[in-house]
């Protein structure tokens, strides 16, 4: 079965096509087939005046028309398509998200913070390590950062604070809202012990391929904290070229590493599991779980 996502964030949009085998334990198998990202930065829009320019519109539009010529070159029948943060912000959103039906056949939910956090603990990556412990998902975003909370396999917390790489960039996070975070993620982790982070979001997945550390073992907090200071400590050209960035991510991941590391501070975290998943993977897991249960469906289901 052949299954798709397609992620608008603040940054960027993403297609992940995804092929679902049986896998030997009997449980299915989520094998990558294609990745593809645009860095449509749709924040830089909405962040500094609550619309999206006729530009970036057009940017939107011109990749996702793209993006079902490449479902229809793979024969993907079932998709999923979601928005995020900018476009929660946007107040022209509901013009382009019909401008973009119409003209791509795509439909666009625009999903909430809460309804994020969810989808990303779709990937289900805490329960290999069984079913009792407490795991923080922390994804960082564009717009916004995700936190989910786990115990013993039960959902304790989820929560979204609208901390995001580009508001951080543009210097549009007031003192406030880290202190919301802050209290939020120590009244939540009180008590609990050996609480280990789960992290999402492409700049902690190049961090993690930056350490060169084996599939599976996690990074420690003070890693993070060498790389903030080794990436905060030169300029941005140097920065893309010392660690080969593009430049929509050398200039944002030392404003992504200041979340996580702030995160995992309060909420008591010293070491940090970093999968490689992000909300796409999220979304395919739930249109599968969908389609179990509609197994007559025939199209693309909304988030």
């Amino acid at each position: 079965m052949l299954l798709a996502a397609i992620d608008i964030g603040s940054n960027a949009a993403r297609l992940l096509i995804n092929e679902v085998r049986d896998g030997e334990d009997g449980e299915p198998e989520f094998v990558k087939l294609n990745l593809v990202r645009v860095p449509l930065r749709l924040g830089f829009d909405v962040f500094d005046t609550g619309l999206i320019s006729e530009a970036r519109a057009d940017m939107l539009i011109e990749t996702l028309k793209s993006y079902r010529h490449l479902l229809n070159a793979y024969g993907v029948k079932h998709f999923t398509a979601c928005a995020t943060s900018a476009m929660r912000d946007a107040r022209n959103a509901t013009e382009i998200i019909e401008r973009a039906r119409i003209e791509t056949g795509i439909e666009i939910e625009v999903v909430s913070g809460e309804k994020e956090a969810a989808l990303i603990y779709e990937n289900h990556f805490a329960e290999t390590f069984g079913k009792s412990g407490s795991f923080l998902y922390i994804d960082v975003g564009g717009g916004s950062t995700e936190l989910t909370l786990f115990t013993n396999g039960r959902l304790q917390s989820k929560r979204s604070f609208d901390i995001g790489t580009i508001r951080l960039l543009k210097g549009m996070v007031s003192a406030m809202i880290w202190e919301e975070m802050k209290e939020y993620l120590k009244e939540q982790t009180k008590g609990l012990r050996d609480l280990r982070a789960i992290g999402s979001g492409g700049n902690i997945n190049k961090v993690f391929s930056l350490s060169r550390r084996k599939e599976g073992k996690p990074l420690e907090l003070d890693q993070l904290r060498d790389y903030h200071r080794e990436l905060g400590s030169i300029s941005l050209d140097r920065r893309m070229n010392l660690y080969k960035l593009r430049e929509d991510r050398a200039d944002v991941i030392v404003h992504a590493l200041t979340v996580y590391i702030n995160a995992m501070r309060w909420a008591g975290c010293e070491e940090i599991y970093v999968p490689k998943i992000g909300l796409a993977d999220g979304l395919v897991h739930h249109l599968y779980d969908e389609i179990l249960r509609r197994p007559n469906f025939s199209g693309d289901i909304p988030a």
